[in-house]
């Protein structure tokens, strides 16, 4: 419910006729004998989602929700001439086999990769928290991965992405990317992440050098409606970054 009502303080920020709000199925859902928990929802999910997607005819901005919701849009957009630049405390990088937590939230990134994007024009930004599978899998795939204390400027993300070979750029931003000093709606707060100044400069940094091929900002998670407007500047700075007009 957390993320709910910050999807919503979000929504409520935006202009209406730029939105349109994806119903997300409250009961439990099942989990197929798959190991993901509620899969049944999820897929219902990606399916509405991706019904919208299609409608709009071109890149859109996916606000969540959790990692999860992630699903559809980069499967749509992510062609192979994309870079994922995945800005999140956590690479989301667990299978059903390892996630502790059966959470897709978790698994969203590994599974996008086990339907066929190439590792090789991922980026991991800001990732701090890693499960030891996830660790393995990162060194074992070849996935580019860029630590914090590496961000305080955006030539090493450029020269990243530049080296990817993308032609387009796919951002995706979970708010626990931030350090929580900055952000305190956080459901899963790790420290030392990025200064929201900082995750802002990269946005232009991407933005003044590639087309972008979609975003999505998840995991805005303030513990009640009345709190989330404590935190509703830092995530409108930054939805402000991915969205304004160029030039």
């Amino acid at each position: 419910m957390r993320l709910l009502d910050g999807a919503e303080a979000i929504r409520g920020d935006l202009p209406s006729s730029a939105t349109r709000l994806i119903d997300v199925p409250l009961e439990a859902g099942d989990e197929l004998d798959s190991g993901i928990s509620r899969l049944s929802s999820l897929q219902l999910v990606r399916q509405r989602l991706s019904q919208e997607i299609a409608a709009a005819g071109g890149p859109v901005l996916t606000i969540g929700g959790d990692c999860g919701v992630e699903w559809a849009p980069i499967s749509a957009f992510a062609g192979s001439d994309v870079t994922l630049v995945w800005f999140d405390a956590h690479p989301d990088l667990n299978s059903p086999a390892t996630s502790p937590s059966a959470a897709f939230h978790g698994m969203v990134l590994r599974t996008i990769l086990d339907e066929g994007f190439d590792p090789g024009r991922v980026v991991l930004a800001g990732a701090r928290a890693f499960d030891d599978a996830e660790a393995a899998y990162v060194e074992s795939a070849g996935i580019v991965h860029i630590p914090c204390d590496r961000l305080t400027e955006p030539a090493e993300l450029v020269k990243a992405i530049e080296a990817s070979g993308g032609e387009r750029v796919y951002v995706h931003i979970d708010v626990d990317v931030l350090d929580p000093a900055f952000c305190a709606a956080l459901g899963y707060p790790e420290p030392f992440g990025l200064d929201p100044a900082a995750l802002v400069s990269m946005i232009g940094a991407i933005r003044e050098r590639w087309p972008i091929a979609g975003a999505g900002l998840t995991e805005f998670a303030p513990e009640s409606v009345e709190r989330a407007a404590d935190d509703l500047p830092t995530i409108l700075r930054i939805l402000s970054a991915l969205t304004r007009a160029s030039g």
